[in-house]
């Protein structure tokens, strides 16, 4: 506000010397002119009038021209400040993209490693099962040809085989219990 009143003194500062200058041609134009009224220019009220009329309008063609600049000069300001604004805010909205790309990232990839972990666990949960079922039916298979052995052997000795017989078919049981 200070510069505004600085340029308001001195435009008025310029009318005022503006007015000193003038008035000596007025005054020798009126002298010239004799006293009759007869010269180039008469001072009479009008003049005058017409004169403080042009000053005053000067004044206020000078203020409303400041004022103008004055708001120009602010628009470019706020247009300015909009625009380091908007770049910010572009700028902020890059960076929260960016750190959401990332944090995306980093959930996939935790949730691949742990369905893969996962996969993993069932694999060796089946593997282990697969394991236990065949060591369970080799168990009841031994035990069955154990028990079918037994009761082939008991046939033969019903029938009376001789030991050769009886060796070969106990010797035939358990090399089948070993496979």
């Amino acid at each position: 506000m200070y510069q505004r009143e600085r340029e308001w003194v001195g435009t008025v500062a310029r009318v005022v010397v503006l007015l000193m200058l003038l008035a000596p041609c007025v005054a020798w134009a009126a002298s010239e002119g004799g006293h009759e009224g007869g010269g180039l220019i008469s001072l009479d009220k009008s003049l005058i009038i017409q004169f403080l009329n042009f000053i005053v309008l000067l004044l206020i063609l000078q203020r409303l021209l400041d004022e103008a600049q004055a708001a120009r000069a602010q628009a470019a300001r706020q247009q300015e400040e909009n625009e380091t604004r908007l770049r910010a805010a572009h700028a902020e909205a890059a960076a929260i993209r960016a750190q959401a790309l990332k944090e995306a990232g980093e959930e996939q990839k935790r949730l691949v490693d742990a369905a893969r972990a996962e996969s993993q666990r069932l694999v060796e949960t089946a593997k282990a099962q697969m394991d236990a079922d065949v060591r369970r039916a080799r168990d009841e298979l031994r035990r069955e040809v154990a028990d079918l052995a037994t009761a082939v052997a008991e046939k033969l000795v019903r029938r009376s085989l001789r030991d050769e017989d009886h060796r070969r078919i106990v010797a035939d049981a358990i090399a089948k219990v070993g496979n």
